[in-house]
Order: structure tokens, then C-alpha cells, then sequence
């Protein structure tokens, strides 16, 4: 470590968690190794998922809940025992309240299609209102636009002040004796921003509304206790948090997933099925429709089991110290703007920033040759970008096994994109 980075302090050790992670040894570009800067996209995938996934398919793959045979009775086990797992890492209530999606933007389809079809007091109608955020991912405002047209409820958001948080000053005005559900992101995936939950949820408690919070962004980097949270739905994918693609997570309150209705209609949700009408299973399985993404569960399960061997604590601590010297360092560049908290405290670890007037995707191409992979573009959130003026960002992300060499690398990079475009 350079005398620049013996400041730093909560600092895991990189250099043994890295060998777990065989892309981050990955060479590209004449003879680069990769600097991948691109978490908050995707995480890379630690040797001990890659082996739960291959030992799946391998030793035990077989559809599960009902095989009487051995590999299905093992397949089965496997699959719940990653509900176990993630209810535990959520703190959960109930096993039965961890239902399995393919994906966050899935777990909120699911809540916005169940309160489109729900009784009272549920039902979301034309004399409801929804409230979301200007900073949301489109995974969490499409699926209220679309609910929104059904029902001709209407569709409320808060806005964004100049520096990248939610303006909540007229939050009585958002936030109504109409409204039935608010739906906002723990963490911004763009601004990075960490929002005020209890404000929000003690809000919408006041009036009675529902709360279901994206936690795509928030799951892999923190402590996440849905109880402490006090919301009524979590959402949170598996992708971004070392385990595989295709498997997400929506965590409900107990008595809601009870009365509320299922979405998908199939195999394994049903309790009795005849020609004239079907009684559906308890929660879970009453929203787990068809065959499961069980090897995808699995490697969850092991991402799980990874993440909480290190410590969710750690992790936290090891990424506000990285992201404090990210952003320090970001702003030594000239012409450099970060579009959303300018300092460490209360962000996640995505920081999105433009560069003079050069377009983002001419800085991460040049990125790109140097090895640092960024994200570019409007990362899924076009209405920050509209709010703020700007085309597109650059963004770096980090994770647990991000460096304050990478970090410096990327400053580095950045001032050669400026000395390419001169």
C-alpha cells in the first residue's frame, strides 16, 4: 500500500479475497490486467459459487418438491435451504415470507400486479394514488406507469435536489390519505445516494400505505434487516451480490402474502386444480410458479454463505473507505462533476460523474483500452439524467474486493482520456 492509501483504515484484506474471484486475474488489453470498476452493474463470482453451481448440476440436479427419489429429495433440500439461508441474511421473520424471483425488477412486477388485482383494502384503483422517486431505477417505475394505466390510479413522485438527495419537503403532499403503496430505492443505483427510510416509511405508516423498497443496491454492500426496516415488501436480485444471474428475491410481510393474490398461475403453486377453479398453496410457493431457478438458488445460497463469512459490517466498512477516497480523489480531476453526494456519507459505492463535455461513452472506451471497465450511459435511471441536464454519466462502482489501486488507476485513466481529447 502507497503512503497515499496508509490513511485508510476499515480496509479488508483484498489481496486474499481477490484470488477467490478468477476474472479480476483476467489480462486484456495488451497485456492489462482488468480493473473492474463495474459492480454496481454486476459483481464478479467468487470461486466457492462457481463450485456450489457445478456441484449442483453435477451431483444433484433434479426438479424439486416432487421426486420421491434421492437426487430430487437432495435437489429439494438444496433449493429451500437457500431460502433458509437468504431469510436468515435478511433477518426474516418467517422462512415462508423469502419468495425466489428471477430477478428485482420480477419481485416488483410481482408487488404491482398482486395490489392491481387485490380486494380491499389492498386494491390499488382509480381512486388510489402511487408514490415513487425521481432517482428510481425503470425497474421500479414502469411496472407502477403500467399498473397506473390499468387502474387510472395516479402516479405521484418526490424530486431531487441539486445535490443528489430526495426532496422530501412537501412529503405530506406526495405522500397522501390516497395512497396506497410508496415504492422508492434504499441506494441509488446512479447518485449513490442512501435515502432516509424512516422518514418515508413513518409517512406512509401515518396514512396507512403499503412499503416496498428496492434494495438491489443496498443487499450486497449492508446490513439488511427487513424487520429493522419496518417496510411491507423488500426487493433484492442475486446477481449483484457474487451469486448468479437469474435468481432475484422479494421479501413480504407474512399476513400480506397471505391475502394477496398470486401473479403466475402453473405448476407448484396450486393446492387443488379443477376445470372449474383452483385453490392456490401457501406462501411461498403460492408466487413461485412452474419450475424454480433452483441451480440459481443454490448459488445464492453460497453467495450468502460467502458474504456473511466475511461480515456485512466489514463489507461496509471496507467500501465507505473506499468510496472516501474515490471521491477525494475524483475531485483532484479537473473538469471532472459528480452528479449526485459529494461526500462519503450516507452513499452507496457508485459514484457517476461527467467529464468536461467529453460524452461518457467516449470516456469509457478509452477507459476500456487502458483495462478499467465503467458503466456508462443513464445506468437504467434516464429521469436523473433529464433532472440534472446531462446526456448520459460515467460511473465507477466498488465492491469488497475493490482496491485504492484501482481507484488510482482510474484517475490515472481519466487523465488520459483528457490528454486523448485534448
Amino acid at each position: 500500500m502507497t503512503s497515499a492509501h496508509q490513511g485508510l483504515s476499515g480496509l479488508l484484506d483484498t489481496e486474499a479475497i481477490r484470488k477467490d474471484f478468477p476474472l479480476l486475474d483476467r489480462v486484456v488489453h495488451d497485456g492489462k490486467k482488468i480493473v473492474y470498476l463495474d459492480s454496481a452493474a454486476t459483481s464478479q463470482k467468487p470461486r466457492q459459487v462457481l463450485d456450489a453451481l457445478n456441484t449442483y448440476y453435477e451431483r444433484h440436479n433434479a426438479n424439486v418438491h416432487r421426486g420421491v427419489y434421492t437426487v430430487a429429495e437432495e435437489a429439494t433440500a438444496l433449493y429451500e435451504g437457500a431460502r433458509d439461508k437468504v431469510a436468515a441474511f435478511i433477518n426474516a421473520p418467517s422462512r415462508d415470507e423469502v419468495i425466489f424471483t428471477k430477478n428485482a425488477s420480477e419481485s416488483l412486477n410481482l408487488v404491482a400486479n398482486m395490489l392491481g388485482w387485490a380486494e380491499e383494502p389492498y386494491r390499488v384503483d382509480h381512486e388510489t394514488e402511487i408514490a415513487i422517486t425521481e432517482m428510481e431505477h425503470h425497474s421500479n417505475i414502469v411496472p407502477w406507469q403500467l399498473l397506473s394505466q390499468r387502474t387510472g390510479a395516479k402516479l405521484k413522485w418526490f424530486g431531487l435536489t441539486d445535490d443528489g438527495r430526495l426532496d422530501l419537503s412537501n412529503i405530506e403532499e406526495v405522500i397522501t390519505e390516497k395512497t396506497k403503496i410508496v415504492s422508492f430505492t434504499l441506494v441509488s443505483n446512479l447518485l449513490g445516494t442512501v435515502n432516509p427510510v424512516e422518514t418515508i416509511i413513518r409517512r406512509a405508516q401515518e396514512v396507512g400505505a403499503l412499503v416496498c423498497i428496492d434494495a438491489s443496491q443496498a443487499a450486497p454492500h449492508m446490513v439488511l434487516d427487513v424487520q429493522a426496516l419496518q417496510a411491507d415488501f423488500v426487493a433484492f436480485t442475486g446477481h449483484k451480490m457474487c451469486g448468479p444471474t437469474g435468481i432475484g428475491v422479494l421479501w413480504g410481510r407474512q399476513e400480506l402474502l397471505e391475502d394477496l393474490p398470486p401473479f403466475l398461475g402453473g405448476g407448484e403453486m396450486i393446492e387443488t386444480v379443477s376445470m372449474h377453479s383452483s385453490t392456490y398453496a401457501p406462501a411461498p410457493h403460492k408466487f413461485e410458479a412452474g419450475t424454480p431457478p433452483i441451480a440459481q438458488a443454490v448459488g445464492l445460497g453460497a453467495a450468502v454463505d460467502y458474504l456473511s463469512a466475511i461480515g456485512m459490517e466489514n463489507i461496509a466498512r471496507h467500501e465507505h473507505a473506499i468510496t472516501e477516497y474515490a471521491v477525494r480523489r475524483l475531485q483532484e480531476v479537473p473538469d471532472l462533476r459528480i452528479i449526485g453526494p459529494t461526500t462519503a456519507e450516507d452513499r452507496g459505492a457508485a459514484i457517476s460523474f461527467t467529464l468536461g463535455d467529453i460524452h461518457p461513452h467516449d470516456v469509457g472506451q478509452v477507459l476500456d483500452e487502458e483495462g478499467i471497465a465503467v458503466r456508462v450511459g443513464h445506468h437504467c435511471a434516464r429521469p436523473v439524467c433529464l433532472r440534472y441536464g446531462i446526456p448520459a454519466t460515467t460511473r465507477a462502482s466498488f465492491y469488497l474486493y475493490s482496491t485504492p489501486a484501482e481507484v488510482d488507476a482510474l484517475v490515472a485513466g481519466l487523465e488520459h482520456v483528457r490528454n486523448f481529447f485534448g
